[in-house]
């Protein structure tokens, strides 16, 4: 029995287990040609056969995409600018990349004339909001079906009896012991031990990042070049967005940078513990934020430092192209001008430590910071500007060593023995 009339939907395809029962069952529950989609945003591996099973599962077209080069240069290279980090922690990995598939997702339907979109995300989790409301703003009028709020699958077991029941081949187990998020920018981990946040992650989680403790007992020192607040470059060579950040995860990975394990706020309202591997951009942060300490006024420092967690929580929250993050994006892009320069990063045993920073565009001058000659900054200007910069605490507390006046607030030392005219 059909839940309705639906012609054509574009489905976003994984090709992990969810997703490749989801083929069937929107041709069994909807009636309708199904189009798999799927983005390259650096998967690696896990893309090898991919189409073939989107096929054998009963896809009638499949797409995949290499959008590594645009999921850098218009995804992450602004956030990066933008120094987003979500509740002081994550880099935004799986946040940033959805977004740029959603929307591929509508220019595909548009293409193929679909009258609908899917996905596999569950009804407990972010992502079906990052994508229902990139297909919001590209086009609302298309249907969504998200099969997880409606099947009665529950469990792996029940997903893998699905496709063993009509002869679909997996190349999964009913034993998985995390769920995995990768691509360009970092690895996500959860389930399994991760579920109890008291519990310590297993050495099985990670598999972009040695152990900090077995990493080599020799660092590796790197200089990463920045052009208005783009990394162009390693070591003086320039390189391509997705060649430079491929080989920082490498180097990254090899010292145990960038491991991240938390619990955050979900924005469907409840928490979950997840375990990040983000060790190239880890370092991309590290090096952007010393050039920004160089070149960045203290009021506009300060200004866009506050800006950036409500950057991060759009982001997270699956807002990227609302006009709230397009307005904030404007002024961050603003910032970054002069953030032109390079910095000098140490990788040891999980750390990533700056040794130099430098930019021709430096506001930082030996001259003006430091106790000797006073021909640029006359130290006598500081009386001036401390009384009046006090000049409010100065007045609260006069005002209660008055007699005639009862205020509350900080206790007030005894000055009984002081001489008044």
């Amino acid at each position: 029995m059909t839940k309705g009339k639906v012609k054509k939907v574009v489905l976003a395809y994984s090709g992990g287990l969810d997703t490749t029962i989801i083929v069937p069952w929107l041709k069994e529950n909807y009636g309708c040609e199904v189009i798999a989609y799927a983005a390259d945003v650096g998967q690696g591996d896990e893309l090898n056969g991919l189409e073939e099973r989107a096929k054998l599962s009963g896809a009638d077209k499949v797409y995949i995409d290499d959008l590594r080069q645009v999921f850098m240069t218009d995804y992450v290279f602004p956030m990066i600018q933008s120094g987003a980090i979500y509740e002081g922690k994550y880099l935004l990995g799986t946040s940033i990349a959805r977004p740029l598939i959603a929307k591929r997702m509508m220019e595909v339907a548009e293409k193929e004339g679909a009258d609908a979109v899917a996905h596999g995300c569950t009804g407990k989790g972010n992502d079906q909001v990052r994508f229902e409301f990139t297909f919001k703003a590209f086009n609302p009028t298309l249907r969504v079906i998200a099969p997880w709020r409606e099947w009665d699958i529950r469990s792996r077991e029940d997903a893998i009896k699905y496709a063993e029941d009509r002869n679909i081949p997996l190349t999964v187990t009913r034993e998985k012991i995390y769920s995995h998020d990768k691509n360009l920018w970092h690895l996500s981990s959860e389930g399994a031990e991760l579920e109890d946040p008291w519990q310590e992650p297993s050495k099985k989680v990670h598999s972009l990042t040695v152990d900090p403790e077995e990493a080599p007992d020799t660092p590796d020192t790197i200089t990463i070049s920045f052009k208005s607040g783009i990394p162009t470059g390693i070591d003086g060579n320039d390189m391509d967005p997705v060649s430079l950040l491929t080989e920082l995860n490498e180097l990254g990975g090899k010292h145990g940078v960038g491991r991240i394990d938390m619990v955050e706020n979900r924005f469907v309202g409840m928490k979950s513990r997840g375990v990040y591997e983000t060790p190239g951009g880890t370092i991309l942060y590290t090096a952007h934020r010393e050039v920004e300490s160089l070149v960045l006024d203290f009021d506009t420092m300060h200004y866009k430092n506050s800006m950036a967690p409500k950057y991060a929580e759009l982001v997270y929250n699956g807002l990227w192209f609302a006009p709230l993050r397009e307005a904030i994006d404007a002024f961050m892009k603003e910032t970054q001008k002069n953030v032109t320069g390079d910095v000098r990063i140490k990788l040891y045993k999980g750390n990533c430590m700056v040794l130099g920073r430098r930019s021709p565009y430096s506001l930082y001058h030996e001259e003006f910071a430091t106790f000797g000659k006073e021909d640029v900054y006359n130290q006598k200007d500081a009386e001036g500007f401390i009384n009046l910069y006090g000049l409010s605490v100065k007045v609260r507390a006069l005002m209660e060593m008055s007699k005639d006046r009862d205020l509350t607030g900080y206790q007030a030392p005894n000055y009984s023995k002081i001489k008044r005219d």
